[in-house]
């Protein structure tokens, strides 16, 4: 099975160069280009939004929205709208977000996985078409229905990193983002959670899609990019995490993780990658054609 190949639109880029980014990936033939909602940067379904309209079959993931910032109608209302707007391109991941964001904005929730569990369950039903009627902990709706609901079945994912998240995704979501601080073991014992979790919940183990990042770093200065964004990161700069280098090689980091069990696989370049535009062409038109 061929693997998905994506790229990132940081948000550390200001949001009016997303249109040549996006041209630019859109005409290289990149299979899809993902967006984060960061706070404080960029919103997700706005950029979203105008990646879609900009571009005529590139593929757009939001990975991911920050649920305790999102009503759950509000967010099935825009997940809906988009699907129907842009048929079979729109990806949607939700997640906890950063919890040190969400306690700024005073959204930190006690359970974070309760929760996610939670607006899981009446998300996915919504895009469905279902009517809705539920009081949890967190999320509260009285017999709400979608006027306009995606025409047929989408997915929706979600972002995960703790085990019991991880888990989670694989009981309440269709497919599980995972950060760049995953290694090939990490995918691995993510699938395994993943497994778990669908396992206990009556699902079939198998139809899950698992989405991973790779800090990618190429041309001049890309090892030193590299390291320097892994140490502020927290980690140590020969940590074994992202790739440095030519196609072939971030084509071999690419295979690896999809060895691991990774669906699609997501360059993340580095915080201050210098030509953004050239970064997804090379996604594109460089690394692509190695892992056909």
């Amino acid at each position: 099975m061929t693997t998905t190949l994506g790229a990132v639109f940081r948000p550390q880029l200001a949001p009016e160069r997303l249109r040549s980014v996006v041209r630019a990936a859109d005409a290289a033939g990149l299979d899809e280009l993902w967006l984060w909602e960061d706070c404080f940067r960029e919103g997700g379904i706005s950029t979203g939004a105008a990646a879609l309209a900009w571009s005529e079959r590139l593929r757009v993931g939001i990975g991911l929205l920050p649920v305790p910032l999102r009503n759950v109608a509000v967010t099935a209302m825009e997940a809906a709208s988009l699907h129907r707007m842009f048929p079979g391109r729109p990806i949607l991941g939700v997640g906890h977000g950063v919890q040190d964001w969400m306690g700024q904005v005073g959204a930190r929730v006690e359970s974070p996985l309760t929760l996610l569990r939670e607006h899981l369950r009446a998300l996915r039903a919504l895009l469905a078409g279902e009517t809705v009627t539920t009081k949890g902990r967190y999320v509260a709706l009285d017999d709400v229905t979608l006027d306009w609901p995606p025409p047929g079945p989408v997915d929706v994912l979600a972002g995960g990193m703790g085990p019991r998240t991880v888990r989670l995704t694989g009981e309440a979501a269709d497919g599980t983002i995972l950060t760049a601080d995953t290694s090939a073991d990490g995918v691995r014992q993510a699938c395994g959670l993943i497994r778990e979790g669908r396992v206990a919940a009556g699902r079939d183990p198998d139809g899950h899609r698992v989405v991973v990042y790779l800090l990618t770093a190429t041309g001049d200065g890309a090892r030193e990019r590299l390291e320097a964004e892994l140490v502020a990161e927290g980690h140590a700069a020969d940590a074994g995490l992202g790739v440095a280098g030519d196609a072939r090689a971030v084509a071999d980091a690419v295979r690896r993780l999809a060895e691991a069990g990774a669906d699609t696989v997501v360059l993340q370049p580095t915080g201050d990658e210098p030509d953004p535009e050239g970064f997804v062409r090379f996604a594109a038109e460089d690394v692509r054609p190695l892992l056909a």
